[in-house]
Parts: C-alpha cells; structure tokens; sequence
C-alpha cells in the first residue's frame, strides 16, 4: 500500500490500486474524490475556495485552489487514465464552518454550494458525503476499490 498525500490545494490521480490517497486538515476545505470502479482511476482534490474570481492570477498558478477551476482538471486527469464521465462515483467530505455559525465568511457553506451547483450543471452526483459542522476532517481514499473513509477530530474512521 503506497500513501498519497494531497495537501491543500491539490490533486492527484491514479490507476494503481495500491494507491491510497490522504489529506489531512479538511476544515472549510472540500476533499472531491472521484472514482470510476470498472477503470479503477481516482482522482482526489483539496481545495480551498469556491471561485477564482477571487483571485485569477492564483487560480492560473495553481487550478485546484479553487472549486470552479480544480474540478474540471480532476476529472480531465480522470478521462486521461481511462475514467468514463457515467462511471464516476463522486464522494465529497469538508466544507465545515470551523468558526463557528455565526461566521460572516461561512466559506465552508459556500465552497459546498459552489461545487454542488458545478456538479448539478455536469450531470454528476454525489454519492456519499460528510459536511458541514464546525470540525476537521482526514479522508483517506483507496484506489484498489473506491472506499472513502474520513475522520473527524477525535473520532473514529468511518465510510461515506
């Protein structure tokens, strides 16, 4: 088993299915995995804002910062391993108002809109999530077959 960390504002793809992807520190971060089972390719992303709007020029440097550009290269790395679009399996984790509710920023709520409104336009569905609340997530994501696991503060791993 071969861990892959995906750190903020990243992405990784694979097709080895001894490939285990991890990201740590998912607070108002949203962790994309995308996964087609027949091809066995997953792709994770970590990013950190909905629109790179807010900052093009950063958005140019480096597309997974934000949800409007990242997602589109994930699931192009994905179809450039051999994922087919109606084959992937998409599970989300992240988005959380660390805080608290009261947060004029409220990004955690506003990347989820964000990529779910994305996701909404492109016809794909989530499958299993864990979002929202006010904690940090890890999620770990195995190639071999599809499994999302994820891990609040002080709890145990869990699957979505």
């Amino acid at each position: 088993m071969k861990e892959i960390v995906v750190g903020i504002a990243d992405l990784r793809v694979s097709r080895n299915s001894d490939d285990v992807m991890v990201t740590y520190a998912l607070g108002s971060c949203v962790a994309v995995a995308a996964y087609d089972p027949r091809a066995r390719v997953g792709g994770l992303l970590h990013f950190m804002l909905p629109s790179s709007s807010l900052n093009v020029s950063k958005a140019r440097e480096n597309p997974p910062m934000f949800a409007d550009t990242g997602l589109p290269v994930l699931f192009k790395s994905c179809y450039e391993l051999g994922a087919d679009k109606r084959r992937m399996v998409v599970k989300i984790a992240g988005g959380a108002n660390i805080i608290g509710d009261a947060s004029f920023f409220r990004v955690g709520q506003k990347n989820l809109t964000t990529l779910r409104k994305i996701l909404w336009r492109n016809g794909i569905l989530v499958s299993g999530e864990d979002t929202g609340s006010n904690t940090n997530r890890t999620l770990r994501f195995h190639i071999q077959d599809g499994r999302v696991l994820v891990r609040r503060s002080g709890g145990s791993l869990e699957a979505i």
